[in-house]
């Protein structure tokens, strides 16, 4: 990424929003006295949710939710960009399309019909793409939502001048972390926490939930020894591709997965 703010007076900080649920505005929202904290170190510029509303202002750092589905979406990345000395994009939405982006393979023109009696007034795109589709990102942060931890880790690293660092290993070493029994060995229920990556706590296993990979892709992904142990234990292929396909369905690794299953699987 571009080299980080080093050690200014106050970050100017704008937040964002895209095609999304809002879901990871609100973890930063969330964080209570720690936002208080933070509010005092940087200067919250344009954050519609939370009040302050400059979006056109240049900053040092955007932080974009959302993926980009309509024209008007295409116009506004380049301008925030154009003004943002870093952008970084928060959520599944913004780095991998988010649950939205599963209409990418279908005919949009076919179900905006069948849904809306005036289909002519519904501007949006063929696809819905993550924000470094169109524009240089500098940092992606992963998750679905991401965590108010995570946010704040981020500002913290850029307030100190150091790049932010996002948690690429895998949903399975939190688990070995916190010392909770693998859902797959004890229970058998296919999990995605061999490839997705950590930084959720693993929250589902926590609770004998198997991991539906809200985090997208981890390091070293091994998607192809993970489709062989779900076909294993009994997944069809269309079940398998859909363990893929979900809320990170265009994450690169995860997009691959799918198609490699459904040429072997005819599915």
């Amino acid at each position: 990424m571009n080299a980080p703010v080093k050690n200014p007076v106050r970050l100017r900080v704008a937040v964002h929003k895209f095609s999304s649920c809002d879901g990871c505005q609100l973890a930063l929202l969330n964080l209570g006295e720690d936002l208080l904290t933070l509010a005092g170190r940087i200067d919250l510029v344009h954050f519609a949710e939370a009040g302050p509303l400059d979006p056109d202002t240049d900053v040092d750092v955007a932080f974009v939710e959302g993926s980009v589905s309509t024209p008007e979406d295409l116009e506004r990345i380049q301008h925030i960009r154009q003004h943002s000395r870093l952008l970084i994009a928060i959520g599944a939405c913004a780095t991998a399309g988010g649950i939205q982006a599963l209409r990418n393979g279908a005919k949009g023109a076919e179900w905006v019909a069948q849904i809306y009696s005036h289909p002519e007034a519904i501007a949006s795109l063929e696809r819905s793409t993550p924000i470094s589709s169109h524009v240089k990102v500098d940092f992606e942060l992963w998750g679905c939502p991401v965590s108010g931890p995570q946010m704040l880790a981020v500002v913290n690293s850029l307030l100190l001048g150091v790049a932010p660092r996002d948690n690429a290993d895998k949903v399975c070493t939190e688990c070995k972390r916190q010392g909770y029994s693998c859902v797959m060995v004890t229970r058998g229920v296919p999990c995605m926490g061999p490839v997705t990556r950590a930084s959720c706590g693993a929250l589902c296993p926590s609770l004998g939930r198997d991991c539906y990979g809200c985090y997208g892709p981890a390091e070293n992904a091994n998607t192809d020894a993970l489709a062989a142990q779900f076909a294993s234990q009994g997944l069809t292929p269309q079940a398998i591709v859909r363990r893929f396909q979900s809320i990170n369905s265009q994450a690169p690794v995860f997009l691959a997965a799918a198609d490699k299953t459904r040429m072997s699987g005819h599915e």
